[in-house]
């Protein structure tokens, strides 16, 4: 790929065609742009991993416990429509304006959040902080995607996956930093500062003319998955109200009419291919898409109850600082880094056997948090959350490239981009089950140190099953992608 610098084209691609030319890239210009757009993707991974570590200074201002499941649940959804609608609006609207207008986005709602005298205006806030930093996320891959050359994409995505994995460490020490030194609110506030810098800045670094314009009309984008997307916000809403006050009758028609809100998503999504999010056959364990899908669904739902009531459990139920609660949450995030690189060239011989160690490590951080939280034993908890992390990071690459590889041609795209859209999808489920536990196990009646502990032991507990049935879906991918080579034998 050539770029202008002045009246002369350089070529940012080292000699062999495939390797980025990074000296070239930063005459050019181009790193620079490359570096902004990730501004995006450190603004939204960071904030979502701060907010578990402030949870516990908020919640003791505000009250609103039994909401501290929707923080998560209602930022994912906010995110999930707008990245599906910023990569379709690219086609009508320019990419700077898309990045300017997600940026302010972002901006407004960190500032409800900071400012807000209750939890509901909190989550107000984060739902619109979730709508700025979905569309920022999708922005940055569709900008690599308009702006550099195909042959230097997997390093420029290589280095984006090293940035998610730095701002998600960062997030949970900005949080517990800022609580010490100021407040949550600060913690809270300052990105709605990174909001209005990323904004300003997109009005000068984007100024190329491909950033500047529309795609052409030709290149008309998909049409926008409104019912499937609707069926999926009531679906999640609808569970997570089902937490909030529990009564039998009531809890139990809320978590039902949910659950299918949910299996209306899937439904009205496969009905309309044009705008589908997902591949076809999404859950069907007769092919390696389906049972890859189900594997990433079931742990994403299982295993984010721990960033999201970890902090508040460690602080009310052992006295541990937020500081050491948010370097724990750091650290399953870097193991997830960490090892996903150090596994990165294995065989593909050896990925099936690496995906079902990897969810062997997940379902046993799952479990092992059932009893070490309770305990209050930080090595231990520690461990876990590696295991957790690391669980992610071996099996997550290999997962996708079977699930990519295993689509039908005509779905390829569509399944590479369904990874971490049911990863979010889940992420939002599982939070708003875990309130349903949580509130039922105790939090329903406040935060004290007896409901706390109450909630430690049933939290994760609840999530072992779900962590056994992943671990059944790795074991049907290892069988079924190594009978040719058994057989074989």
């Amino acid at each position: 790929m050539k770029a202008a610098v002045g009246n002369q084209e350089i070529d940012v691609t080292a000699a062999g065609g495939n390797k980025v030319n990074w000296r070239a890239l930063w005459a050019s210009g181009d790193l620079a742009r490359f570096c902004f757009i990730n501004l995006g993707i450190l603004l939204y991974a960071t904030n979502e991993t701060m907010v578990a570590t402030v949870m516990p200074a908020m919640v003791g201002e505000l009250d609103g416990v039994q909401l501290v499941g929707w923080s998560l649940a209602i930022y994912e959804l906010g995110a999930i429509t707008a990245g599906a609608a910023a990569g379709r609006l690219v086609s009508y609207v320019s990419l700077r304006s898309n990045m300017t207008v997600a940026a302010l986005l972002y901006a407004a709602g960190a500032l409800v959040s900071a400012v807000a005298p209750s939890m509901i205006q909190f989550l107000a806030g984060r739902l619109i902080e979730g709508f700025g930093g979905g569309a920022l996320v999708s922005l940055a891959f569709v900008s690599v995607e308009r702006l550099f050359a195909r042959s230097i994409w997997p390093q420029l995505f290589g280095v984006m996956s090293a940035i998610w994995g730095i701002a998600a460490f960062s997030g949970p020490m900005i949080g517990a930093i800022m609580v010490e030194l100021l407040s949550w609110r600060w913690a809270v506030g300052i990105f709605a500062l990174g909001g209005i810098a990323v904004a300003l800045a997109s009005l000068t670094v984007l100024n190329t003319a491909v950033a500047s314009r529309p795609r052409a009309s030709g290149d008309a984008a998909p049409p926008f998955p409104y019912g499937a997307l609707a069926c999926l916000a009531l679906g999640v809403v609808l569970i997570a109200t089902a937490g909030v006050d529990i009564a039998p009758l009531r809890s139990s028609l809320l978590l039902c009419l949910g659950l299918i809100g949910l299996a209306l998503f899937v439904w009205v999504d496969a009905l309309r291919p044009g705008s589908r999010l997902f591949p076809s056959n999404l859950f069907s364990w007769r092919s390696p898409v389906g049972t890859g899908m189900t594997m990433v669904a079931v742990f994403s739902v299982a295993t984010c109850s721990f960033g999201i009531y970890g902090p508040l459990l460690l602080t009310t139920l052992h006295g541990i600082p937020l500081l050491t609660s948010g370097y724990i949450i750091a650290a399953e995030s870097i193991s997830w880094s960490i090892l996903s690189i150090l596994v990165a060239n294995a065989p593909p011989e050896r990925e099936r056997s690496i995906i079902l160690v990897g969810a062997l490590m997940i379902a046993c951080g799952i479990a092992g948090f059932a009893y070490t939280i309770p305990s209050g034993s930080i090595p231990l908890i520690l461990l876990c959350a590696l295991l957790q992390g690391g669980g992610f990071g071996v099996a997550w690459p290999f997962l996708t490239r079977i699930i990519v590889a295993s689509a039908a041609p005509d779905e390829q795209t569509i399944a590479s981009a369904a990874v971490p859209t049911m990863q979010r999808i889940g992420y939002a489920v599982g939070a708003a089950v875990a309130g349903i536990i949580a509130n039922a196990s105790g939090f329903s009646e406040g935060l004290s140190r007896g409901a706390a502990a109450s909630v430690a032991g049933w939290l994760f507990l609840a999530f072992v099953p779900l962590g056994v049935f992943g671990c059944l879906a790795a074991l049907k991918i290892f069988l079924a992608t190594n009978q040719p080579r058994l057989a074989a034998g």
